[in-house]
């Protein structure tokens, strides 16, 4: 009997067939006396949409809603239903004995042979090929050591889990807020998510910062003090300072008042000379952990203005076409603990200008296996971090070396030491006022040759020395009237940022990474959700910036006034989020994460549909009398907001 092994994508099904044997190709498939190799286009199958349960849903009203499917079923893409007849032809050959999943390993891998082979009503037994990277090595020990498909269950539970909640949030969500919002021969499709709404919402509520911004005025005081080394300037340090909890701006160097702070700075000026302390500190600077997906879109888009969609398809390329990088789509940044001969293979392979700076940690012996932020089976689920493979590539686009490069670098950099810098910090009283100098000088570049930043300037303070006595001369003081600044637009990468923390700024890098499991999406969908977004006129991508468009400010205006901001809370979602990880893990059912997601969907519903306009309503959310005569809440009637006309129908 033969084994049938199924990729994800023809190109994959090309390199096992080119790795796994002598297979002849005949149409799509490969084919010896053991096994034959075929492909998927990506998705071939898709849930039942409404009208497929039944006609009459096909017709949007109010009274059908929720729609609650007591089972999901399937049926095959329009596009591709000449692929997947050719899939359950071969599954249900005679002579094949077993079928292998060679599907991307991950959960929409998963998902796509999970979908297939249910739909195929095949029932012969299933094993999983696991590949993380596409070298030839890599592809003959995944397939020396297929998984029992059974081993599958709760990744098979979650990735069903994330379709059926999307299709049942999306479904209800946008038939209930469409039908609510606009009735009539005009209406406009207002499509709603799980992920993309509380998404849309973080950039909805930046742009309503940005617009209610009011700048405020503060000052700051300089000085420039001397000594027998040279002149340094100094910042001005409010005493006994505790940040106003309620002025997000409050620093310790800004004088609120302008009286203050021409008062004391009139006072500052008639003094002569300084006492002068300070302390030196040897400060280590580590590089950064290696690249998971987010991490990888977010320095590309800062360094290049790739959208995020554009480097999961660079680095996909990278994987599947040139094998020099393992498996993108990945939320680790971590490698497994075993993995320490592998880095010294590939580090012993990586050639062209990265060779010197690759052969220096193995000279040094600074691969250790010990390392805990490197190699760390406790922050690795089912993918690893993004590394180069020992298989150096060829024939790579601009592009693609860009981003192959960044990968390859900071694989180096992480077994380099810190680099090292002096900071000094310098206090200088100015009677009872103190300004604060620092300083620093980078002792020891390390890791940071391999990017060229070890030959900075020096940000260093004339030296304090004897002949000083510990005084300086006060040779100017200056006082410089300032502005609060708006918060910044979201780019990609900040956007991506919030994302993976589920709307929270954490720079942190451990905090980020524990919080990381509740963000929005996955690393695979985040770069989708966004583009999708954009491509529903919800944002707007202009010069590296993501704004909020009118369209999308109403929806989450109207879900607010409904009382389904639900959908809008990032926290809400990332939790939702968490949840499907504790199903992967095995650690909770995928019946009591339907059900939850059941009450969910039937109360966004409930409170759209039953939500029933009030005067008060309307203040509340900038809406005022109706216009063109329109009677107020009979029929249809349309309102005018702050930013436009926004249209309500009576239920």
């Amino acid at each position: 009997m033969k084994k049938l092994i199924i990729a994800e994508k023809p190109s994959v099904a090309r390199d096992l067939a080119r790795v796994l044997g002598n297979s002849s190709k005949n149409g799509d498939k490969y084919e010896d006396e053991e096994i034959i190799i075929d492909s998927a286009l990506g998705h071939l199958v898709e849930l039942y949409m409404p009208d497929d349960f039944d006609k009459n849903l096909k017709k949007w009203r109010l009274a059908n809603l929720p729609i609650l499917p007591d089972e999901f079923k399937l049926k095959p893409i329009v596009n591709t239903k000449k692929k997947f007849n050719e899939l359950k032809k071969l599954m249900n050959r005679e002579d094949v004995g077993e079928v292998v999943n060679a599907c991307d390993a991950g959960r929409e891998g998963e998902l796509i042979f999970t979908y297939v082979y249910e739909l195929a009503k095949c029932e012969k037994p299933v094993q999983r090929l696991w590949m993380l990277s596409m070298t030839d090595q890599s592809i003959r020990d995944a397939y020396a050591n297929l998984r029992a498909g059974g081993d599958m269950q709760t990744l098979q539970d979650a990735a069903r889990c994330r379709s059926e909640s999307d299709w049942l949030i999306g479904i209800n969500g946008t038939r209930a807020v469409t039908l609510k919002k606009s009735r009539g021969q005009s209406r406009q499709m207002t499509t709603v998510g799980r992920v993309q709404t509380p998404t849309l919402s973080l950039v909805v509520s930046r742009e309503q910062a940005i617009r209610n911004f009011k700048p405020r005025k503060y000052h700051r005081i300089t000085a420039k003090f001397g000594l027998n080394e040279g002149e340094y300037e100094g910042l001005y340090q409010r005493p006994s300072f505790k940040k106003d909890e309620e002025n997000e701006h409050d620093r310790i160097d800004r004088i609120w008042d302008e009286e203050t702070a021409q008062a004391l700075h009139d006072s500052l000026s008639a003094a002569t000379d300084a006492e002068v302390s300070e302390n030196k500190r040897r400060s280590p600077q580590q590089s950064g952990r290696l690249f998971d997906l987010t991490t990888l879109q977010r320095e590309a888009n800062r360094q290049f203005r790739f959208s995020a969609s554009r480097t999961l398809k660079l680095a996909q390329s990278l994987y599947e076409r040139h094998k020099a990088i393992t498996y993108p789509r990945t939320d680790s940044k971590a490698l497994p603990e075993d993995y320490m001969g592998t880095c010294i293979d590939t580090l012993q392979q990586l050639g062209g200008n990265l060779k010197p700076f690759a052969q220096k940690p193995l000279d040094n012996d600074w691969v250790n296996g010990d390392n805990r932020r490197i190699f760390n089976n406790k922050q690795i689920s089912d993918h690893f971090a993004i590394i180069p493979t020992n298989q150096p590539p060829e024939n790579l686009n601009d592009n693609e070396r860009r981003i192959y490069d960044m990968i390859a670098k900071r694989f180096v950099a992480v077994f380099y030491p810190p680099a090292m810098w002096d900071v000094t910090t310098r206090v200088s009283m100015v009677g009872e006022h103190s300004f604060k100098t620092e300083g620093r000088v980078l002792v020891e570049p390390s890791w940071l040759i391999i990017y060229g930043k070890d030959k900075q300037g020096e940000d260093s303070l004339p030296a304090l020395t004897e002949a000083d006595n510990g005084r300086a001369s006060v040779n100017e003081m200056n006082l410089q009237p300032e502005e609060t600044k708006p918060p910044a637009h979201y780019t990609e990468a900040t956007l991506l940022a919030a994302m993976e923390n589920a709307g929270k700024l954490v720079e942190d890098e451990e905090l980020a990474e524990a919080m990381k499991e509740k963000g929005l999406g996955t690393p695979a969908t985040r770069a989708a959700t966004i583009e999708h977004l954009i491509n529903e006129k919800y944002l707007n991508r202009e010069k590296g910036k993501l704004s909020s468009t009118h369209k999308g400010d109403e929806l989450c205006e109207f879900l607010k006034t409904v009382g389904a901001e639900i959908l809008t809370s990032p926290g809400m979602t990332g939790e939702w989020e968490y949840k499907l990880r504790r199903i992967e893990e095995g650690q909770l059912s995928r019946e009591q994460f339907m059900r939850d997601i059941l009450e969910l969907t039937k109360s966004v519903v409930q409170r759209t549909i039953g939500f029933k306009e009030t005067a008060a309503d309307l203040r509340e959310t900038g809406l005022t009398s109706p216009i063109d005569g329109s009677p107020l809440f009979e029929g249809l009637a349309y309102y005018q907001t702050k930013s436009g006309v926004f249209r309500l129908g009576k239920s």
